[in-house]
């Protein structure tokens, strides 16, 4: 923190990178709402020359970074696609960071907190998360693992703030990006608490960090942890009375994808500290995406199952 920007005393304009993305379209919505001007970012994050031009011609105070590659439908995508997945998420993200600092702005980086997996000093169940300083120690993927890698450079970019995302969720729950819409689809899921991310909640607080110049490394989800049967009860309770779901082993899990997944717990304490109103992961999930659907919840249905 305290990274010396060349935004004091201007008005906010934020320059985003993701246009086409989930993050990124909601960033842009949010913007709209509180009347900040924003502007997406039409240059290629591993081309130098191009990101130097939309910062010369849109003179931004802050970037916000919501590019990169996620693999579709998964992340199993990367390990079949290696060189893309380093070009966009080691390449491309050290480029702006680096075309950034050398113009004093600070970037906000949506990363990910599937860097970790738990082990013998963060059990699962303990109430034990990683915390910001820890050393990611979950690379069983390609995509987590060019995760880790960009992270660790980036601890060197004083004007990065990193945010670490994990298994996002919003009160779409039409989109196929939302972890819940994800697992009320599968066919079977695995039962294992993880920490997750409220994006309703937690993107107004990504705003919020730009405004107060916050840069390191963040744990960006709400604190505590809930498992999946704990949210596909809550979908039955308020949404869809007649839902149902089957379980399965992380060891047949691994008989149907390509890549292993990461499963952990993140101490949200540094991001509760500075934001006190911050909910816990399930009273944010009632409040924010379970009870504004619970009216809508025939319309979901349809969507989830279109012959009804």
């Amino acid at each position: 923190m305290g990274f010396p920007t060349n935004s004091e005393d201007k008005p906010l304009k934020f320059l985003i990178y993701g246009r086409t993305g989930w993050i990124g379209g909601l960033l842009g919505t949010l913007c709209r709402a509180q009347g900040i001007q924003f502007e997406y970012g039409s240059g290629r994050l591993e081309n130098r020359s191009s990101l130097e031009s939309d910062i010369a011609e849109i003179k931004p105070t802050h970037v916000f970074n919501a590019a990169g590659v996620t693999g579709r439908p998964n992340v199993d995508w990367c390990e079949t696609h290696k060189v893309e997945t380093i070009r966009a998420n080691v390449v491309g993200t050290l480029t702006l960071a680096d075309v950034c600092r050398q113009r004093g702005i600070i970037v906000i980086n949506f990363a990910t907190g599937c860097i970790f997996e738990y082990d013998s000093q963060h059990t699962l169940g303990s109430g034990i998360g990683f915390k910001e300083q820890d050393v990611p120690n979950f690379i069983g993927s390609f995509y987590s693992k060019t995760k880790a890698m960009v992270e660790d450079l980036l601890r060197n970019y004083d004007n990065v703030c990193t945010l670490r995302v994990r298994m996002p969720i919003s009160s779409d729950l039409t989109n196929p990006r939302n972890f819940i819409t994800k697992i009320t689809r599968y066919e079977k899921v695995v039962d294992i608490p993880n920490s997750m991310t409220i994006l309703d909640e937690l993107l107004p607080i990504s705003i919020e960090m730009a405004k107060r110049n916050l840069t390191g490394i963040w744990n960006f989800t709400n604190p505590g942890v809930v498992s999946h049967n704990e949210i596909l009860q809550m979908y039955k309770d308020y949404i869809d009375s007649n839902f149902s779901w089957k379980n399965f082993t992380l060891e047949e899990q691994a008989k149907v994808i390509v890549a292993p997944r990461s499963n952990n717990e993140l101490d949200a304490d540094k991001l509760k500290k500075e934001f006190p109103e911050l909910l816990s992961i399930k009273e944010s999930l009632i409040k924010n995406v379970f009870e504004p659907n619970q009216k809508f919840a025939w319309m979901l249905q349809r969507c989830a199952f279109p012959s009804i």
